[in-house]
């Protein structure tokens, strides 16, 4: 009696592995970053929370067709970012470098957390995140 046995072709297996690598060292990536967003947002170092979602931007908008929804999406938020001005005004002496403005710190504050929203809703929706939904599960919705 002959027994059958399915052969793996070792460059199929090889690349097999290789996607599930990579795709672990860019979850393992992508959590350090959002830990580093999570510290620079408790800090109020907006400059370090604004550079670390860029980053973030980096990694996930590789997976994002340009002109798509959210590519255009996250070009507004940054461009609401960046029309408010400097990000983390800093003192010299007795003199600020910028404008010492409350409000417009604020406002600042407001659009990176909708920033970092947006950017952890792409995430989970390209399957790189905490949150998804399989088929089989109803996932307690």
């Amino acid at each position: 009696m002959m027994v059958w046995k399915k052969q793996y072709e070792p460059e199929n297996e090889e690349d097999k592995i290789s996607r599930i690598n990579s795709a672990g060292i860019i979850n393992i990536t992508l959590e350090n970053l959002w830990r580093d967003c999570y510290s620079a947002m408790a800090k109020a170092d907006l400059t370090t929370w604004n550079r670390k979602l860029d980053a973030i931007w980096v990694l996930l908008g590789g997976d994002v067709v340009p002109k798509s929804k959210d590519d255009i999406e996250f070009t507004k938020l940054d461009l609401k970012i960046y029309g408010t001005g400097s990000l983390n005004c800093k003192k010299i002496g007795f003199e600020k470098t910028c404008e010492d403005d409350s409000i417009r710190s604020a406002k600042q504050y407001h659009l990176l957390k909708e920033k970092s929203l947006f950017l952890r809703r792409l995430q989970n929706s390209q399957g790189k995140g905490t949150a998804y939904q399989t088929e089989d599960r109803d996932d307690f919705d």
